[in-house]
């Protein structure tokens, strides 16, 4: 969705930064894409580019946790279980949320799989967002279609039917342009 997003706002003459994660897309000319492998890279890079953007869309998490430690060789297979500690990763949309005196519309999505206005709501509450884009995530995973809910700071909200991520991407940027 990202990237459909990236092309949507290029097609209608906005300068976009697209920071991605390893992906198997093309990715859309014009944009200056900026590659990270990790979460913390992402972090980083996103904070790097912020201020220089009207609008911050933050379509997907990276992860939500990270082993505790990384080893520095191969872990050899075992024939005894094997167990890994995870950490929670930095958040991303959440520490976007809480600067202060922030110049950008902060555009978060929710994958639901439950309670999807619910979550979405308090998502969009609890990351101090502009607008939460949600999506049932049992729809929306390796397909091209998808259909959303959008909802603004206002409480207003407004929903797209089914379409595929390309026509939605052009509605979004949009209601994202309308928004600022």
């Amino acid at each position: 969705m990202g990237y459909a997003i990236a092309e949507a706002a290029l097609d209608v003459g906005h300068d976009v930064i697209l920071i991605s994660g390893p992906v198997n897309l093309t990715r859309p000319r014009n944009a200056k894409v900026i590659s990270v492998s990790t979460s913390d890279e992402m972090f980083d890079a996103v904070h790097q580019h912020a201020d220089q953007a009207n609008v911050c869309v933050l379509c997907a998490a990276v992860a939500d946790y990270k082993p505790a430690q990384v080893s520095p060789v191969k872990i050899k297979k075992r024939a005894t279980q094997f167990s890994l500690e995870l950490i929670p990763t930095r958040d991303i949309l959440d520490s976007l949320g809480r600067l202060q005196n922030r110049k950008f519309l902060l555009v978060g999505f929710a994958a639901e799989t439950d309670h999807f206005e619910a979550n979405a709501a308090k998502k969009l509450r609890e990351k101090n967002c502009d607008i939460i884009v949600a999506n049932d995530a049992r729809v929306a995973m390796e397909t091209d279609e998808n259909e959303l809910l959008i909802l603004f700071r206002d409480s207003d909200r407004k929903k797209i039917l089914r379409a595929p991520k390309k026509n939605l991407a052009r509605e979004l940027v949009k209601i994202f342009l309308n928004s600022q």
